[in-house]
């Protein structure tokens, strides 16, 4: 059994700016997708050449941002936010959500592949490898704060949280750095590294992420004030994560057909 140590959520201040770990968990995670964007840039027939990699992170970064904080408002605090909508507003009071960032990459590709011309799951099968490291350092940022606990556990592994309660818990916010940061990039990466149909690298990302994630929740606390929102034993991630999965098989099916190798090129 381990005690979270309770880390300070500020590392330092700059003046009167706080640099705060969860922040500096984003960055890596952007920094990642940049790096990786850059190497899968300059390979043979690459789809985005590098000079576009920052750009298009440009209108990733608004997608996770807008789409995160209006997925959390919309799935997770939606009461609170129908009493008060100002709180969409409130991001300095935290809350993002996955599947709101992922929806909002989705609508910055769209918009993306327009101007380019490249076609949706061209660039979704680009963009998928490059996403995983971020997701992972974002679940270390959720550790080293404190939150998004798991359920108790009398694992050897287990973790008391002290601003929760005197119990080991499932440190599930580690789970899912490694299953959906590190697990999930060395499929994708792998997967990716020879030429595929259009559409089966974006598919696999939905599949094995809605999986992982849907996995995790039976052992992470569900949220608080939402409980479950399911057949007595589902949680909101299990509840959202469920289409990812039945989408990922199904586009991956079509994709397998040489459905969308028509897009353009």
């Amino acid at each position: 059994m381990f005690i979270h140590p309770e880390f300070d959520p500020i590392i330092f201040h700059v003046g009167p700016l706080a640099v705060r770990w969860y922040g500096l968990m984003y960055l890596l995670g952007f920094g990642a997708f940049w790096w990786l964007g850059c190497k899968r840039a300059a390979q043979k027939d690459s789809l985005m050449p590098v000079a576009q990699v920052s750009d298009f992170l440009f209108y990733a970064f608004l997608g996770v941002i807008i789409g995160g904080r209006m997925g959390s408002v919309f799935f997770y605090n939606l009461d609170y936010f129908l009493i008060r909508p100002v709180y969409l507003l409130e991001i300095w009071k935290g809350g993002m959500s996955f599947h709101g960032g992922l929806l909002g990459v989705i609508v910055a590709m769209v918009f993306y592949q327009r101007k380019q011309g490249w076609g949706l799951f061209r660039l979704a099968d680009f963009v998928a490898p490059l996403v995983p490291l971020g997701l992972g350092f974002g679940r270390i940022g959720n550790f080293i704060n404190g939150e998004l606990w798991g359920r108790t556990t009398d694992l050897p592994w287990g973790v008391v949280f002290p601003q929760v309660d005197e119990l080991a818990r499932h440190p599930s916010q580690l789970y899912q750095a490694f299953l959906e940061g590190i697990v999930l990039f060395v499929i994708l990466w792998l997967y990716s590294s020879k030429p595929r149909l259009t559409g089966c690298v974006s598919a696999l990302f939905l599949i094995f992420y809605g999986l992982f994630r849907f996995l995790v929740e039976y052992v992470r606390e569900p949220d608080g004030h939402l409980g479950f929102v399911a057949l007595d034993s589902l949680t909101m991630g299990q509840l959202l994560s469920l289409p990812m999965i039945v989408i990922g098989v199904v586009l991956f099916y079509y994709a397998q057909r040489g459905t969308f190798e028509t897009e353009s090129r």
